[in-house]
């Protein structure tokens, strides 16, 4: 491997982006807990503590990540999304599985609690790339069923999972982070129109079979008229987003966070950056995000085989998808929706799993093909083929 392709700007954007949200994260982690983190244990930095502790485990998982070899995943590919099924069907047991607001999605380690659906949507688009670039002289012959058998059922069973905790939205990331592959190995654009139809519909069977849910779609619409309920959550992020105007309050300056914006540290954090750094400061973050997903494009684009440039897709569309969903929530461009933004939000499983799928990213960025190498073929917007590829 040459010196160049290890400094390939693919890979120095992803590790600036990637480090500037993970130093973010850290900083405003503390400022939006410490008033949290006081009034439920009386210690400030209880919270920060322990996102300190799951940075120092997930930055050197990450870059561990970046060092192996694509091939190497491969090979754990049905090991792991096998464990991640196994552990999203057993949390569902009431007494393994942790509840919390109404929702069964957490095993609780001793002093770690860990999330099953963050590591489902690894399994899932690692499994998705392994499965797709072994059928890779298939599917440009334009062999639909192979395309479609196993991922398809697969992914089915994996979204059926998690939604059944209930958790609807980290759902609908698990099937971005496979139907990408699928996508991008080529899925005529029917059937991905037909199955985004179908999604749609059991989302909106969800939707409506569940109180509580509809309750959010109609606070949505006008979070004020249902501000001293299910509305609450929603106004109290515009009023922090309203009241950090251009250049913010400043940092640790916010009020939304005394215990006003509900999650200040986890869902709603960018409710608190927004208000403490400014409109300049949230732009910011979506520009790292952005930035961070150009790079994952042209990974994507680049990379040297069939297996790295769809894992580099699913990544990619699993993460950009994720942050801008919390963004959205949090701005009234969508409902609110309790996922978490991607390395900055409090949370020890998602910052974890992400890391890790950074650094794979990462080292798909290593072994980048030559520019001009492997986009002279089909298939569609992201020309993802070249002319001699085999399978791997």
């Amino acid at each position: 491997m040459t010196p160049a392709r290890r400094t390939s700007p693919e890979l120095r954007m992803v590790a600036v982006c990637a480090g500037s949200l993970f130093v973010l994260g850290m900083v405003m982690t503390f400022s939006a807990s410490f008033v949290s983190s006081t009034a439920e244990t009386g210690d400030p930095f209880g919270i920060v503590t322990r996102h300190a502790l799951w940075c120092a485990l997930a930055v050197p998982a990450g870059y561990a990540a970046s060092r192996v070899q694509p091939r190497t995943w491969r090979r754990m590919a049905l090991p792991l999304l096998a464990f991640a099924l196994l552990a999203a069907l057993l949390v569902l047991v009431p007494n393994l599985g942790v509840s919390a607001n109404g929702s069964r999605r957490w095993f609780d380690i001793g002093p770690v609690t860990f999330q099953p659906s963050e590591v489902v949507k690894l399994g899932v688009a690692l499994w998705s790339a392994h499965i797709l670039a072994r059928a890779w002289p298939r599917l440009r012959a334009g062999d639909v069923r192979s395309l479609l058998v196993p991922v398809a059922p697969m992914l089915f069973a994996a979204v059926v999972l998690v939604a059944a905790s209930p958790d609807l939205e980290t759902a609908f990331i698990v099937a971005v982070a496979g139907g990408v592959p699928l996508f991008l190995a080529g899925l005529p654009l029917r059937l991905v129109a037909g199955g985004a139809l179908l999604g749609g519909l059991g989302m909106w069977s969800e939707i409506v079979g569940r109180e509580y849910r509809q309750a959010r779609i109609e606070a949505w619409f006008d979070p004020l008229a249902y501000y001293d309920t299910i509305g609450y959550q929603t106004s109290q992020g515009f009023f922090a987003l309203a009241s950090g105007g251009w250049f913010g309050v400043g940092l640790g300056q916010g009020r939304g966070k005394w215990l006003y914006v509900p999650n200040a540290h986890t869902d709603f954090i960018f409710a608190i950056i927004g208000e403490e750094l400014g409109l300049v400061g949230g732009l910011t973050v979506i520009a790292l995000f952005t930035a961070l997903g150009v790079a994952g494009v042209r990974i994507t684009r680049r990379a040297a085989d069939p297996f790295g440039r769809l894992l580099a897709g699913a990544i990619t569309g699993w993460i950009m998808v994720q942050a801008f969903t919390n963004v959205g929530s949090v701005v009234g461009l969508l409902p609110v929706t309790g996922v978490t933004l991607p390395l900055v939000s409090f949370g020890g499983s998602s910052l974890f799993v992400t890391a890790v799928a950074i650094g794979m990213l990462a080292g798909v960025a290593r072994s980048l093909a030559p520019p001009g190498d492997g986009e002279d073929g089909p298939p569609r917007q992201l020309r993802l083929v070249g002319s001699e590829e085999m399978a791997g």
